[in-house]
């Protein structure tokens, strides 16, 4: 284990929150009250910051920025249970740290707590959905055509959060962070558990599938 990694997933994950976050801040701000238009702009930053960090850092780190990412791979022998447990606190601090970061930055209040509820079945449906599709896509490629995955998960999750009744959080750790801040991107903290909980049926459920879809090409490859 290196520091490099965790301080990899650190910062990336600091600067999807920030992203997260503050691109729905200067949305809300810039939209004069059209939420199509906000979440749009919140959806297209998003993609472009996934793109950029997962280039950067997947060489040192993977570039999971995502504890659902990392739970995956451990359930698949790819990364050592010791390490996903760093990761995931890497990734629950530098969310929480970007998510102050693009407070400061507004000139908010740097300590908030979100009061958007959305725990409804649609909205928690939504949020597996959105998890299932985004590690699938992860497994999908990063052993056949790694290079496309930036693009993929970038172009991915900007759909995702225009086709799943939850706008995509699809990460453990952002759903926390979004938990502290009382903006666009917010999410009230009692809402929160649902949102995680579907989100690691969701990707529970995409590892067994990929398991199952491409059983032919490990017996052909070993």
């Amino acid at each position: 284990m290196s520091t490099r990694q965790l301080a990899a997933e650190f910062i990336g994950s600091a600067f999807l929150a920030a992203t997260v976050i503050g691109s729905g801040i200067a949305a809300q701000n810039l939209s004069g009250g059209n939420i199509a238009l906000a979440l749009l702009a919140n959806a297209i930053a998003t993609g472009c910051i996934l793109f950029v960090i997962i280039s950067v850092f997947a060489p040192v780190s993977g570039a999971h920025f995502n504890p659902a990412v990392s739970l995956a791979l451990a359930f698949r022998g790819e990364l050592p249970w010791q390490l996903c447990a760093l990761y995931i606190a890497a990734q629950i601090c530098g969310m929480i740290a970007g998510a102050w970061l693009a407070h400061l930055m507004f000139g908010l209040p740097v300590f908030q707590i979100s009061g958007t509820l959305r725990a409804a079945t649609g909205t928690a449906i939504g949020e597996a959905v959105a998890t299932f599709g985004l590690v699938v896509t992860i497994l999908g490629l990063k052993d056949k055509d790694a290079a496309k995955l930036p693009l993929a998960v970038g172009l991915y999750i900007t759909s995702a959060y225009w086709f799943t009744s939850s706008t995509s959080f699809a990460n453990p750790a952002i759903t926390l962070a979004r938990s502290l801040s009382d903006t666009f991107a917010g999410i009230a903290p009692s809402s929160a558990p649902l949102f995680i909980l579907c989100q690691l049926a969701g990707m529970g459920i995409a590892v067994l599938f990929c398991r199952w879809l491409w059983r032919g090409e490990a017996v052909r490859k070993s």
